[in-house]
């Protein structure tokens, strides 16, 4: 077993992809589950995660045997396979980091009181300042600024987290009526949370190139030690989820109260929800906290996508030599820059479109790129000894045939 001091030193890619989970699924659609369905949303954000874990496991298998990217695996199933991939990363380039960069802008004006600044423009701020540190810093920044953030929000959320059990749930409305889960409003709340849940599938890929990014550094670990730090990574994420669903269903739930889709407002409600069961003394802390977390998020999601284009681009058009400078990364991290301002302020103040549409697009494509990763940890890529056991298999066929049964229960109210 790896020693304590091996585990530490191994620890990157699994930390980025904590951090990078812990965005939206967590702050806001944790936090909202719990706060209009309760308890029982712990059953899908569980099942979520179980059922999902081979998906993203794959990604370092494949990577850690090969010595190849995820997406490069796609390319020896097939073009077909790369194409589809690369016009999925396409959409969400258009929603996943505007829907990060907006809920994060929209703490940033609650936690310094500037409700008359534009979404907009301090959204483009943060923009401004995450592609510096990106661009400057590089993997390296991104990987020790992170082990921090996600140190000391674990502990915050621990902390948080006993003191709302142990002050105990709101107390109901007089006129409270429980929310239906299963009817087109519950069942698209449903698809977001699990979509989002503990990240979309198709981040598979990005913990792909970070274990490649920070292998240039050191000395490659063991297979086995690379899935001990990405599970480490994952079961934090896994935690964290349960912890926000705890505080919104202890505060929230049975209230009436209505969590805004407004990025401002909402920002508010949460911080606020926080401090009523701490202390007002704790706002600036859980503010800060909250913040901090968004803004990881936002470097992580913006670092990857960043990566991944560059790797589908180099892999689509090979007789190209442009993405293979040293300017490739930055040319990549501003033109997202601008691609998503130009989103945000076309969607204004609006997260709830936002998020609506990249959950969706997740939910829909999960089966199929978990099934495009299962077929690449069990191709001639890599020696049968290294393919995922009978047991992880068969999860995996598990997770697909949840996610395609959803889907299709989704388009059937649709349609009806």
């Amino acid at each position: 077993m790896p020693s304590f001091k091996t585990v530490l030193k191994n620890l990157g890619p699994g930390i980025l992809f904590a951090s990078m989970a812990i965005g939206t699924s967590h702050l806001v659609l944790s936090t909202k589950a719990g706060a209009q369905y309760g308890w029982l949303m712990i059953i899908p954000i569980i099942l979520a995660n179980i059922l999902k874990y081979p998906f993203f496991e794959f990604g370092v298998r494949y990577t850690n045997v090969t010595n190849k990217t995820l997406i490069e695996g796609y390319l020896n199933r097939g073009k077909g396979y790369l194409w589809f991939y690369a016009i999925i990363t396409f959409v969400t380039t258009f929603t996943i980091l505007a829907a990060l960069y907006t809920v994060t802008a929209g703490l940033f004006i609650n936690l310094f009181n500037i409700g008359h600044s534009s979404i907009a423009i301090v959204a483009l701020s943060l923009f401004l300042i995450i592609s510096a540190l990106l661009i400057f810093g590089k993997y390296k920044f991104l990987e020790i600024s992170l082990k921090f953030v996600i140190s000391i929000l674990f502990i915050a959320l621990l902390v948080t987290t006993v003191l709302v059990i142990v002050k105990g749930p709101v107390d109901h409305a007089l006129d409270f009526e429980p929310l239906p889960i299963f009817n087109e409003v519950g069942i698209l709340f449903l698809i977001g949370l699990i979509g989002w849940m503990p990240t979309t599938v198709e981040a598979s890929s990005w913990i792909s190139l970070w274990s490649i990014e920070k292998w240039k550094n050191q000395e490659k670990p063991s297979l086995k030690e690379s899935l001990q730090e990405f599970n480490i990574g994952y079961i934090i994420t896994a935690i964290l989820a349960v912890f926000f669903m705890v505080i919104g269903w202890y505060t929230l739930y049975g209230t009436n109260t209505q969590l805004s889709n407004n990025a401002i407002s909402f920002a508010d409600q949460v911080v606020r929800l926080f401090t009523e069961h701490i202390g007002t003394w704790a706002y600036l802390f859980i503010a800060i906290s909250a913040f901090a977390t968004m803004f990881s998020t936002c470097m992580t999601a913006h670092d990857a996508l960043a990566r991944v284009s560059l790797d589908i681009i180099s892999l689509l058009k090979p007789k190209e030599k442009w993405y293979s400078t040293k300017n490739a990364y930055t040319t990549g991290i501003l033109i997202l820059t601008f691609i998503n301002f130009i989103v945000i302020a076309a969607f204004s103040a609006n997260m709830g479109n936002l998020v609506a549409l990249a959950t969706f697009v997740s939910f829909v494509v999960a089966p199929l790129v978990g099934y495009m990763n299962l077929k690449n940890v069990t191709s001639s890529d890599l020696d049968p000894k290294f393919w995922p056991n009978k047991q992880l298999r068969f999860l995996t066929y598990v997770g697909i045939l949840f996610l395609t049964l959803f889907a299709l229960y989704y388009f059937y109210i649709i349609i009806l």
